[in-house]
């Protein structure tokens, strides 16, 4: 127990001699606060306030992020502009339905197709009576829009497809085959291109030209001008050539039609083309109507058993009344051309339509050698050429003959590479078209 006693106590005191010792170390010096750390941990913690937006570095974009800005860029300025284009539709919208609604209710009145038809006669300003060229007369009224000033009877209206109501006029009312048929440009053959004939170009020139031009003289003398006359004769004698020759000389509208034109398809049509074109003619008045192969329409009549032959007949009857009707021709004169006059109906051929009927003969001896000098004066010709061997011949030529034969002997010599025609051309021309004019037929084989 002794010994446990000392031994207690010296721990005692080493345990308060070192408390005794803290005690001074704490009042020896201050508590001093341990400074904060630059990090904590491997995250940095979050600033907020002004401070923290200054405090942020700097990044310098590089090349793929700046390509990225103006890609960027781009797309904003495309959605801009769809935007404005999008305002701008619904700003127009409002308008353009209702120009496509008025649009809409136009076309349903007007209709499609529309049916041509003519104005027969005007009830009152909203009404009248019309007819189409396969039906009935209808009575129906006249939409607003319709110009009421240019309707008169007579003329030519578009009507609607269901209720026949006026939409529309046609304007142009001239037949475009007669627009066809006018002679816009004049021939280039003259008088001096024609040989012989001379009796021919006078009578033309008293009966044609002469009314047109000095109506005056007629007028002294006391007699009505020729309204028309008929040139008849063979075939290549010069009838159309002296007809060209006439729309050459004159200053008259010249109107060309063959006979065969006059005939069409569909019952009326014929009449009323002869009809529009001696309305053209007077409008254009002076003028000439030339019409070619009048046997095509003009035969005599006879019992027809077919419809087309009695159509036919009804145009030759609507051309007897355009002739010599109760209306005057006034400064139109008709020329009218066939090689077969025999066949013409006599009305047709009576005076007071075709005052003066001029004949063609073949040409004569001096007629032949007038052609003859006509047609080879621009041709180059050799020195034993001798023209008076074809023009003393027994064989009958026309005036087309004699032409067809300077033209293929020309083309005999450009065969041979000559620049000149020999007579040996010519006589070979001479032999093919005779043998060509006889259908085949050698000279001479029959004797």
């Amino acid at each position: 127990m002794g010994q446990g006693t000392p031994g207690g106590m010296g721990k005692q005191g080493q345990s308060g001699d070192r408390k005794q010792g803290g005690d001074d170390k704490k009042e020896g010096r201050k508590f001093e606060p341990p400074a904060a750390p630059s990090r904590v941990g491997r995250k940095q913690r979050k600033q907020k306030g002004p401070e923290a937006a200054a405090r942020l570095p700097h990044v310098t974009p590089l090349s793929k992020c700046r390509l990225r800005l103006l890609k960027l860029e781009r797309v904003k300025d495309y959605l801009l502009m769809e935007e404005e284009f999008v305002a701008g539709q619904e700003r127009l919208k409002p308008h353009e339905d209702k120009s496509e609604e008025d649009r809409t209710k136009v076309d349903d009145l007007r209709g499609s197709p529309m049916s041509v038809g003519n104005l027969e006669e005007i009830i009152d300003e909203n009404h009248a009576i019309v007819s189409s060229s396969v039906g009935p007369e209808y009575y129906v009224g006249i939409l607003s829009f319709v110009d009421k000033d240019q309707l008169e009877p007579g003329c030519a209206i578009l009507m609607h497809n269901k209720v026949l109501s006026v939409v529309g006029i046609l304007q142009d009312e001239v037949d475009p085959m007669v627009s066809v048929m006018k002679v816009e440009k004049a021939p280039l053959e003259s008088y001096a291109d024609i040989g012989g004939l001379d009796a021919q170009i006078q009578e033309i020139k008293e009966a044609v030209e002469l009314p047109l031009t000095h109506p005056e003289l007629y007028e002294d003398i006391g007699i009505r001008p020729p309204k028309g006359v008929i040139l008849y004769g063979e075939p290549g004698t010069g009838k159309t050539l002296l007809a060209k020759a006439v729309a050459n000389s004159t200053s008259a509208t010249f109107l060309r039609v063959v006979g065969s034109e006059l005939i069409q398809k569909y019952l009326g049509d014929g009449p009323k083309l002869v009809r529009e074109l001696f309305r053209v003619a007077d409008d254009l008045s002076p003028s000439i109507v030339f019409i070619d192969e009048i046997d095509a329409v003009g035969t005599k009549r006879y019992d027809a058993h077919s419809g087309g032959e009695r159509e036919i007949q009804r145009t030759m009857l609507e051309l007897l009344n355009q002739l010599d009707g109760f209306d005057s021709r006034g400064d139109v004169k008709v020329i009218l051309a066939t090689n077969r006059i025999e066949s013409l109906d006599p009305a047709l051929l009576r005076p007071g339509r075709i005052d003066r009927k001029i004949e063609f003969p073949l040409p004569d001896i001096k007629t032949r050698r007038r052609i003859f000098q006509i047609h080879t004066s621009k041709m180059t010709l050799a020195d034993d050429v001798n023209l008076e061997e074809f023009v003393m011949t027994k064989d009958e030529f026309s005036g087309a003959d004699i032409k067809a034969i300077c033209t293929e002997a020309g083309l005999l010599a450009l065969r041979e590479r000559r620049m000149k025609v020999t007579h040996a051309d010519f006589k070979k021309a001479k032999e093919k078209v005779m043998f060509k004019k006889k259908e085949g037929v050698p000279e001479g084989l029959y004797m």
